[in-house]
């Protein structure tokens, strides 16, 4: 972990993603800083849709990263945290990749970690650009299911089906440890996208793809579902559909995945 990461622990807090960005919106961030909260009463996945769980079955963090990229460079950037979530897990768990990867562990397209095709955590990623030549601050918030998986999913009203840390190991580690081992491996990889981009992790992500080469369809934004075969991302992180005898790139907003039935 470098040395200058300020790491802040609080017992309650509305939403961690939303302290940071209120500091970043006021010139306040100067270092990268980790957030974590026992209890977050308005916790938040994308599109603003709330996502809240006891505080003992869940991790959620938030961790405001500077990049000397522009916005626009930062392409690929939700994929990339996701690698780096399945190492820190790895890691806290002492379990090797490739174990994890054989339980069922998997990413899905862009922002979510699927354990056996149900959810196991979520990614979320706000900021940008005060002006031109300032640092890019983003606000990366993390949300990983610990334990109750069927309590959670109870909670929740979309039918989406819930896993939990606990499913992959029979030892779940410290709260504090996986914290701080998410921590170090995120901010590892966040230097390294931040020299290279995202392509010189394509590879690795499509390794861990939850629907390569499965009919999807991706629905979103009010718009008509697109239906294709999934075929990995480009090098820039945009997800590779393959339709009759062409392959379309999509690259970003409010989609979801489902295979079709």
């Amino acid at each position: 972990m470098t040395a200058n990461c300020i790491l802040e622990r609080v017992s309650e807090t509305k939403s961690t993603n939303d302290d940071l960005l209120t500091r970043w919106r006021a010139g306040e961030l100067i270092d990268p800083v980790a957030r974590i909260a026992h209890k977050q009463t308005a916790g938040k996945g994308r599109a603003g849709r709330s996502w809240l769980a006891n505080p003992e079955d869940s991790l959620c963090f938030s961790l405001a990263f500077p990049f000397k990229r522009t916005p626009a460079e930062l392409s690929g950037l939700s994929l990339l945290v996701g690698l780096a979530v399945i190492t820190g897990i790895a890691q806290a768990c002492d379990l090797s990749e490739a174990q994890l990867q054989a339980a069922g562990l998997r990413l899905k397209w862009p922002n979510d970690l699927l354990l056996n095709n149900s959810k196991l955590g979520g990614i979320l990623i706000e900021g940008g650009q005060a002006k031109a030549g300032d640092p890019t601050w983003m606000i990366i918030g993390v949300g990983i299911n610990l334990r109750n998986a069927e309590l959670i999913e109870a909670n929740l009203d979309s039918g989406l089906k819930v896993s939990s840390l606990s499913q992959l190991t029979n030892t779940l580690p410290d709260v504090e440890y996986l914290w701080l081992k998410l921590i170090a491996s995120l901010e590892q990889h966040l230097v390294e996208f931040d020299l290279h981009g995202f392509k010189p992790c394509q590879a690795t992500w499509m390794q861990w793809d939850a629907y390569q080469d499965q009919p999807i369809y991706i629905s979103g934004a009010g718009k008509d579902p697109i239906y294709g075969i999934a075929k990995g991302v480009d090098e820039t992180g945009a997800l590779l559909l393959q339709q009759d005898n062409k392959t379309i790139a999509i690259h970003a907003g409010d989609v979801s995945l489902r295979i079709q039935s």
